[in-house]
């Protein structure tokens, strides 16, 4: 698989998000059901952009005016992945997935890299929104995923002490 990352300027440069988009995305796949359907050649975009950015397209795309922490874009169905040149594009907003690592107290790199795995799945036709057995079937493969790249488990309540 191909990964294309396209990184804003907003995004901290000290970190090489296309680098971790490549990790995520790889770990996601590998995790999946779909590890080995889709072919070495197919591509998928990962854009690390800015909160407005994202807004405009949630709101054209999915009629929610504001922005959210990642979008995907999927251009295949899966039953298509083995054929698909093109898996789709995912979008992550700098803001709020600063935000949402700050209020959960990990780092945005981790988050981001959630993210990253979150996104992939969509692409490859897994929903959360679907049934209950669906948004666990998700989590656990975003879990393993997360593991392999050395980042806890993003659900697991922890109890934070002062």
């Amino acid at each position: 698989m191909l990964v294309d990352a396209d990184v804003s300027d907003d995004w901290d440069s000290r970190t090489d998000w296309s680098d971790l988009a490549d990790r995520s995305a790889r770990a996601a796949l590998a995790g999946s059901r779909f590890a080995a359907t889709v072919p070495s050649h197919a591509e998928v975009s990962i854009k690390f952009t800015s909160d407005a950015e994202v807004q405009a397209l949630n709101a054209e795309w999915r009629g929610k005016d504001k922005p959210t922490n990642v979008l995907s874009f999927p251009m295949a169905e899966p039953e298509d992945l083995a054929a698909a040149p093109m898996l789709g594009d995912i979008v992550l907003a700098r803001g709020v997935c600063e935000a949402e690592a700050a209020d959960k107290r990990i780092a945005v790199e981790s988050h981001a890299a959630h993210l990253v795995v979150h996104g992939m799945l969509h692409l490859l036709g897994y929903d959360h929104e679907t049934s209950e057995a669906d948004a666990e079937e998700m989590e656990d493969i975003e879990r393993r995923a997360l593991a392999t790249l050395g980042i806890a488990d993003p659900y697991q309540q922890t109890e934070v002490h002062p």
